[in-house]
C-alpha cells in the first residue's frame, strides 16, 4: 500500500500512525467509505428539511473519521462545522455545509480511488 499519494483530503500517512497496520487502515476506511456513501445525502436532507440536529448527528459521527483518515485542514472544517450545527441557525449551518461539501465530496473520491488502487 502505498502510504503518500497525493491526496488533498485523504492521509494515509495519518491513518497508518493511528491504526499501526495496512489490514486495518483498509478495514476502516471500506467503513469510512460507506459512511461518507451513506451520510453525506442524510446531511443534506437533514439541512434542506431545516433539522439542524439531525444533521448535527451525522455531523457528528463524520467528525469521528475525520482525525484517523483527513488532513489537518480538512479536520479542522469538519469540527467547525459540526460544532456550529450545536448551536447555530439553519442558514448559518446550511451555508457553512455548502462550503464543506464540496471537500467532503473530494475525499469520498480520494477514499474510492485508493480503495480501487489497493484492493
Amino acid at each position: 500500500m502505498n502510504t503518500s499519494p497525493d491526496f488533498q483530503c485523504l492521509s494515509i500517512s495519518r491513518a497508518m500512525e493511528y491504526i499501526g497496520d495496512e489490514t486495518g487502515v483498509m478495514s476502516l476506511m471500506q467503513t469510512l467509505r460507506q459512511s461518507l456513501s451513506d451520510d453525506l445525502p442524510r446531511i443534506e436532507q437533514c439541512l434542506a428539511a431545516g433539522d439542524v440536529s439531525g444533521a448535527n448527528e451525522w455531523l457528528h459521527q463524520l467528525k469521528g473519521f475525520t482525525p484517523v483518515f483527513c488532513t489537518a485542514a480538512l479536520v479542522a472544517e469538519v469540527v467547525s462545522v459540526e460544532a456550529l450545527s450545536k448551536h447555530g441557525s439553519v442558514e448559518q449551518v446550511q451555508a457553512a455545509y455548502a462550503k464543506l461539501a464540496p471537500t467532503l465530496a473530494q475525499l469520498q473520491a480520494e477514499v474510492d480511488s485508493h480503495i480501487a488502487a489497493n484492493p
